[in-house]
């Protein structure tokens, strides 16, 4: 069964509340169900704002176009407008709902940056460079697979939902979902690990990355592909949200460790390689620089330094976040101590009361009997 939990907790430790429905909030769970839904409806449109295309090549990059190259595509503004206004009315909700475990900041605050960064990658000028510099186009895909995927994971969207929704919803709809055999597939480890490097390797190496350079609607397909595969990714390593199969903080510092060489292995595939991959890129008709293949090769060296370096800090947030859990065990551990320590000298005390009192008794019935 799936362990669902709320309360504070260490980014990548493990919550310590049990979601309870309170007594006399069932009105606003109800009301709260068609929240829930537009929740689970804005979470598929984000996928289809993970998009973005360019047309004809641009100018080269200047100052002034790379702060202020912003596009405003309905499709990538609207639905992340839209799960932003979703998450802070289900945020206040929850919290008039059980004033006493409300959501903790620090997750609204990392699903808005999560927000925020596909708005970069999708909306600033990184989205008018992303088919005229496959180095920008890496930039891109960093942004939205190693940045705004986990702190999506991290703000635990899948417990908000669970809080937010009326209990009948919540036990018909949302718990069969995560106990299905599909979800606990996908989200096992092994799974999840094979299919984001899997997409990584698959997209780079075959006709889809050049085909999403030529088609708009392929490219938009390629950074769901991208959000998707990373969110599955990330889900299981992070645990914050309810999982099947829910690792300890070891499997999941080696889960996220051992991406780390793939992601390496992948851009020295790239690096390495004599010729442009893409044809795209190569009969790209620009007339600055960089040329093509110092170009790829500069995408190859972001891939490599920035993706492994975000691998080491995801691997040392669970490190430190299974410290501070052996730290909160080892407290709770002294604690039952210490109270089972107290019980013991308070049984002490009494029975060293008692003998005191038949002590002080027994004088007195011996010489009531020598009195008779």
């Amino acid at each position: 069964m799936i362990a669902v939990h709320l309360g504070p907790r260490d980014p990548f430790g493990v919550t310590m509340t049990d979601v309870r429905t309170i007594p006399g909030r069932r009105r606003a769970a109800i009301r709260a169900t068609p929240l829930a839904i537009g929740i689970v409806v804005a979470i598929g449109p984000m996928a289809a704002a993970v998009s973005a295309h360019g047309g004809e090549v641009p100018a080269e990059p200047t100052l002034g176009s790379l702060l202020f190259g912003w596009s405003f595509d309905p499709l990538v503004w609207l639905p992340i407008a839209t799960a932003s206004v979703l998450w802070i009315v289900a945020v206040r909700r929850v919290d008039r709902a059980h004033p006493a475990s409300v959501v903790p900041a620090r997750r609204t605050v990392c699903f808005m940056a999560a927000m925020l960064a596909l708005l970069i990658a999708l909306a600033s000028s990184i989205e008018r460079y992303d088919t005229t510099l496959f180095s920008v186009h890496m930039v891109q895909h960093i942004l939205i697979t190693m940045v705004a995927a986990p702190l999506i994971v991290l703000a635990g969207p899948i417990t908000l939902l669970l809080r937010v929704a009326r209990p009948a919803f919540r036990r018909r709809v949302i718990l069969p979902i995560l106990h299905s055999r599909l979800v606990r597939f996908l989200t096992h480890p092994v799974v999840a690990w094979l299919v984001f490097a899997g997409v990584m390797w698959g997209s780079h190496f075959s006709p889809l990355f050049d085909a999403a350079l030529e088609d708009e609607w392929i490219h938009r397909l390629e950074h769901a592909v991208y959000l998707g595969a990373a969110l599955l990714f990330w889900w299981p390593a992070i645990g914050i949200d309810p999982v099947p199969g829910r690792m300890g903080h070891p499997a999941r510092a080696l889960y996220v460790g051992l991406q780390m060489p793939q992601n390496t292995f992948l851009a020295l595939a790239i690096l390495s390689a004599t010729a442009v991959l893409y044809p795209h890129y190569a009969t790209n008709a620009r007339d600055w620089p960089p040329a093509p293949l110092a170009d790829q090769q500069l995408a190859a060296g972001i891939m490599w330094i920035v993706g492994d370096m975000i691998f080491i800090l995801a691997v040392l947030a669970i490190v430190a976040g299974w410290m501070r859990h052996e730290e909160d065990v080892a407290r709770l551990a002294d604690a039952k101590a210490d109270a089972a320590r107290e019980a013991i000298r308070e049984r002490e005390h009494q029975l060293a009361e008692r003998r005191t009192t038949e002590a002080g008794q027994a004088p007195g019935s011996g010489e009531a009997s020598s009195a008779r």
